[in-house]
């Protein structure tokens, strides 16, 4: 039996986003998709996507904690080969999950690249680790709580009052999760930095339900 005939071929990531929000969406209230979209809007509007850091900037050389509460200097990795680094908002975020997900499925052919990924939320090292272990993700997570990962790279943004209301009303208290007090979050975006630290890919986008597909930044690599 030919394994690679019969092997199914897998399912992008655009298209797994695309379905679950069509799911999603046929299942809220009109009021809260509503909310939403206007939060999709306003960030689309403020120009975040054109403000982020770009291929050719600097990346911030930064030091975050990983799952389990270890330093680790985005630099040393660049210096060892291109850096992949994938911002999500957290692991309460299905979106988030499919991507990473996505990511996990990909890394043996990131490995073979000589790439390192790293994926990078808001959450406290304890919640990453949960993030990581129920998906049994085998790539580093790192936790930027203080947000300057985020501020960095220019991704970060703070929440509207009407999207602060929904997401209580979900259950979801961010400033707990994230143990820093705070209503803000990146914006979902996957960079490749090169030695040096200088950026060679950007995928920003202000709608958390679209991602970098995992497939094309591999191609990127080389």
């Amino acid at each position: 039996m030919n394994n690679a005939i019969n092997s199914p071929t897998p399912t992008s990531l655009a298209t797994q986003l695309a379905d679950f929000k069509t799911t999603s969406r046929s299942r809220a209230a009109p009021e809260r998709v509503a909310t939403i979209e206007a939060q999709i809007a306003q960030l689309q509007a403020s120009g975040i996507a054109r403000t982020a850091l770009q291929p050719g900037a600097s990346a911030p050389a930064l030091t975050l904690p990983d799952a389990t509460g270890q330093a680790v200097s985005l630099a040393a990795l660049w210096a060892q080969g291109p850096l992949v680094v994938v911002f999500y908002r957290g692991g309460w975020c299905p979106y988030c999950n499919l991507g990473l997900r996505e990511w996990q499925r990909l890394l043996p052919q990131i490995k073979a690249k000589g790439a390192t990924l790293v994926a990078v939320s808001p959450q406290t090292p304890d919640n990453s680790l949960s993030t990581a272990q129920k998906s049994a993700l085998e790539f580093t997570v790192l936790s930027d709580s203080t947000l300057e990962a985020a501020r960095g790279f220019g991704v970060l943004f703070d929440m509207s009052p009407e999207l602060v209301a929904l997401y209580q009303g979900m259950g979801n208290d961010l400033p707990l999760i994230n143990g820093n007090g705070r209503w803000a979050l990146p914006v979902p975006a996957t960079y490749v930095v090169g030695k040096g630290g200088v950026v060679t890919y950007a995928h920003i986008d202000a709608d958390y339900s679209q991602r970098a597909e995992p497939a094309q930044v591999l191609a990127t690599l080389g």
